[in-house]
């Protein structure tokens, strides 16, 4: 099913602004000319968990579990997958889109496990009462996590994971979508992060960039005006600082194009591009 592109920005709109299901159901229907078109699109848009499991949670390579950290503010707990053959491996922190700690993220996990990286996927909802069943109850609640708080759970997890023998002693981050803009805030502040990976995340502040000393690859989606709104000053702040990046255009796909529990907007070859970049670039940064 070929989506017309207004429902894919209609979508991007009640994803990312404040919009309300009621509302956004009645313009889809609007859009789609009945309530039954309108069920065919959303079946199509929304996420669907249960393609969620490209790499198995009991696949023989890997080794998952649920973790916890003690932090400042309280516990700050995650997903763990980790390769199994028990050799020390760079460690990657996974940040999720605005849904919170889903099957989706941990599948990512998984992923980066068969790819030789140990991987702690935090659930950055925690102070909050943790990622609800709900996704739009989780998007929600999207607007009280500032940046410091963030941050303090990343910390901790960092601090943590650097102390591991399982790891190199480095640490890396990617993130999506909320995650993207995330890994960007997070390099800003020296001492977290060794690299980081964004995917069609927000930039930060320009004004902030000159503080980043960690590498960065940005990936970016060729249709995704309201995240590529911010590329060109951000690039730029990036040169002026002298900040080690590599900034990535996938040409013709949109937002979201490497959630492939999301059927219109995920694209394979972009994905399995973006992806073995984003594999090759954390075994590089940190290596031991």
């Amino acid at each position: 099913m070929t989506l017309d592109r207004r429902f894919i920005e209609l979508y991007d709109d009640y994803t990312h602004r404040p919009l309300a299901r009621r509302v956004f159901l009645e313009r889809l229907m609007v859009l789609a000319g009945s309530a039954a078109a309108a069920e065919a699109v959303l079946g199509v848009l929304e996420p669907n968990y249960a393609r969620a499991a490209v790499v198995a949670p009991d696949d023989a390579r890997i080794v998952t579990r649920k973790v916890a950290f003690d932090g400042p503010e309280g516990q700050v707990v995650g997903y763990e997958a980790r390769p199994k053959d028990g050799a020390r491996h760079p460690a990657v922190i996974v940040i999720h889109e605005n849904r919170g700690l889903n099957p989706h993220i941990e599948d990512v996990a998984r992923h980066l496990a068969t790819d030789g990286i140990l991987a702690v996927a935090i659930d950055f909802l925690q102070p909050l009462g943790g990622t609800p069943a709900d996704p739009d109850a989780a998007r929600a609640l999207f607007a009280k996590v500032t940046p410091d708080m963030m941050a303090t759970q990343a910390r901790v997890v960092a601090d943590a994971l650097r102390k591991d023998p399982r790891t190199t002693g480095k640490v890396g981050a990617v993130g999506f979508c909320w995650g993207g803009g995330m890994v960007s805030q997070l390099a800003t502040r020296p001492g977290i992060i060794d690299a980081g990976v964004s995917y069609y995340g927000v930039a930060p502040n320009t004004a902030d960039v000159a503080k980043i000393k960690a590498p960065l690859v940005l990936h970016y989606a060729g249709l995704d005006t309201r995240v590529n709104a911010s590329r060109p000053a951000y690039e730029e702040a990036l040169k002026g600082a002298g900040v080690p990046h590599s900034i990535y255009v996938y040409e013709g796909v949109d937002h979201a194009f490497n959630n492939d529990t999301s059927a219109e907007r995920y694209n394979a070859d972009a994905a399995k591009l973006a992806w073995g970049r984003t594999v090759d670039f954390f075994k590089q940064t940190l290596a031991s």
